[in-house]
């Protein structure tokens, strides 16, 4: 059975959501299942950082914070930018060869809309650069039957322990792949179990060293990952969060309808679960409701 999730406001339940949430220990064992998580789901960018394992594995050349970034659905904050920029020029291109569509940075007045402050776009960057050092195409690289595109579907395959059960088209112009919760939290264990230098292992330590490369400055996910050293979160669009510890233990989290609201604070329950907790998870485990400019309301776990 889903989680139930309640929009409180002035002590009256205005609104509910249903979260499908699955927990494993460090041994990979389930703690918490709640819902379907065994059938398919659409992880949206929580997948970045497997697409981005995929593109070490083909030869891609990042370190640091700008690997953060190929993993990232970032905020397109001037830094952001500098880095995707930084990507593409290392390998030889500009931002017009970026086939992500245009968008705003999410602080309107640090940037116009453009396809290098789109949140995709150190994803997209880190493709074109891979594309480059494998001699292949680069107008098609967004096509599922491009090399590029069938060697991440493999890696995704490899790591989650399935086949793709079906696949669709990211909000970036991306392949979409369709995966059950479990399957992407056996994928997320995979990074930190790994061998120190190995690829999964440089995604892993590269995303905990820079995780407002990963999201923005002051994002739920990069304060979560600041809260909890150890801890690898990535959240996609739908309202989906996978997330790994460095000891192995992980979980997925799903809201049901896809409002982002209910994420974190279910994330955070899921995380205190796992014996996982921090005082400075507070401010997060519970979204406040504003009225007339002051605290009315939560956003709170029945």
């Amino acid at each position: 059975m889903s989680l139930v999730v309640e929009v409180v406001r002035s002590g009256f339940v205005e609104s509910t959501h249903l979260a499908r949430v699955l927990t494993l220990d460090a041994a990979g064992t389930p703690v918490d299942v709640h819902g379907a998580v065994h059938v398919p789901a659409s992880p949206r960018s929580s997948m970045k950082p497997l697409q981005a394992l995929g593109m070490l594995r083909q030869g891609l050349r990042l370190e640091g914070e700008l690997l953060a970034l190929a993993c990232a659905s970032h905020a397109g904050e001037p830094y952001h930018v500098d880095g995707v920029r930084k990507i593409l020029a290392g390998a030889g291109l500009d931002e017009s060869a970026l086939r992500c569509p245009e968008d705003y940075p999410e602080d309107r007045t640090v940037g116009e809309k453009s396809r290098v402050t789109m949140n995709c776009s150190g994803k997209h960057a880190a493709m074109l650069a891979t594309c480059v050092l494998n001699d292949w195409p680069l107008d098609t690289y967004l096509e599922p039957v491009h090399p590029l595109q069938r060697a991440i579907r493999a890696t995704v395959e490899e790591l989650t322990g399935e086949r793709v059960a079906a696949s669709g088209v990211d909000g970036c112009g991306a392949p979409l792949f369709f995966v059950s919760m479990l399957g992407v939290a056996k994928a997320f264990r995979a990074l930190p179990l790994a061998a120190a230098g190995s690829h999964e292992r440089r995604i892993f330590d590269a995303m905990r060293a820079h995780p407002e490369w990963t999201s923005g400055t002051d994002r739920p996910e990069a304060r979560l990952m600041r809260a909890l050293p150890g801890l690898m979160l990535k959240s996609g669009a739908e309202a989906f969060d996978a997330f790994v510890f460095a000891d192995g233990r992980a979980g997925t989290v799903k809201i049901e309808d896809g409002s982002a609201r209910a994420r974190t604070p279910v994330t955070v329950a899921a995380l205190r679960n796992l014996g996982l907790t921090s005082p400075d998870l507070d401010p997060l485990a519970k979204g406040v409701l504003s009225g007339g400019g002051r605290p009315v309301g939560e956003i709170r776990l029945r």
